[in-house]
């Protein structure tokens, strides 16, 4: 098929390599604009744009879709099909309806649970067991369209980028199957009801609240696991946990109970077991104390 790929981060690259590997026309793909990341801030290309121009594919990065230019030149590809996988922009209805078969999008989540931005961030911060990944038949909604096809996963003890990282692969796969039997994937709308929204996550979100009972502080470790980071401050300085066990101390919420930094919640406590300083890399708890030491009966912010 002639496609049109449209993809920004990590989780976009399995699909791309996966059509690609399928022998599939990849006339373009279509990325977010190069932005300054990184500690210098330096202007750092996508992962989807990194990634196509190995491929030697032509890389397209307009700054909006809703340009009469920008849809003329879209159309002018003359696709099949446009397989979209957390591009970052809304597509209008004229870029919608260009391709023969129209969009088709590889959605986190087993739809209509968690439409929108962050659904595995969502779903881990929720306690759900079960999530998944979906291709999605794309219309003007917010991840309205009815499902060709979705696969399942166990959410378990999982981080929000190893969860990620199972429903990129998992995606790319279900993508490569319908497009090389669409007729024998019918779309089929959502359900009316079930309908969560995974808003955007938000950088605030990311302090850790122990008021939350030790299972819910445990799931915003993993929930934000790389990015942003769940933190706490202490001495001035902010120290995120990237792992944690749940145990049953029990004290006031925020409190250090012992000299291992065991850390009291609303019920049962937690206790980090991999850490990051500002600036610094991962670590052992214990090895963050033995430099930074943080005392029993010590108040988390």
């Amino acid at each position: 098929m002639r496609i049109a790929f449209m993809g920004t981060p990590d989780f976009a690259v399995p699909t791309l390599d996966a059509l690609h590997e399928a022998g599939h026309d990849i006339a373009a793909v279509y990325t977010q604009p190069p932005r300054r990341a990184g500690r210098g801030k330096a202007v750092q290309p996508s992962p989807v744009q990194k990634r196509a121009q190995a491929l030697g594919l032509e890389v397209r990065s307009p700054l909006t879709l809703r340009d009469a230019d920008e849809q003329a030149a879209f159309a002018a590809l003359g696709l099949d099909v446009a397989v979209v996988a957390a591009y970052g922009l809304i597509l209008p209805a004229p870029v919608l309806e260009a391709p023969r078969l129209g969009c088709l999008n590889v959605h986190g989540s087993l739809l209509p649970r968690w439409r929108g931005a962050a659904p595995v961030q969502r779903a881990i911060l929720a306690g759900d067991r079960e999530t998944g990944v979906g291709i999605m038949q794309m219309e003007k909604g917010l991840d309205t369209g009815p499902v060709r096809l979705e696969g399942r996963v166990r959410v378990d003890s999982k981080t929000a980028g190893a969860l990620t990282a199972e429903l990129a692969e998992l995606g790319a796969k279900l993508m490569v199957k319908v497009l090389a039997h669409p007729d024998s994937y019918a779309p089929i709308p959502q359900p009316e009801d079930g309908i969560t929204y995974a808003a955007k996550i938000e950088k605030a979100e990311a302090r850790i609240d122990f008021t939350l009972d030790a299972d819910g502080v445990e799931r915003q470790v993993r929930a934000f696991n790389p990015m942003p980071g769940a933190f706490f401050e202490f001495g001035g300085e902010r120290i995120q946990i990237l792992a944690a066990a749940i145990d049953d101390g029990a004290g006031q919420p925020g409190t250090v109970i012992d000299d291992a930094l065991l850390i009291a919640c609303d019920t049962g406590a937690i206790q980090p077991l991999m850490v990051r300083r500002a600036g610094r890399g991962a670590m052992a708890t214990s090895d963050l104390l033995r430099g930074f030491p943080i005392p029993k009966g010590s108040v988390l912010a």
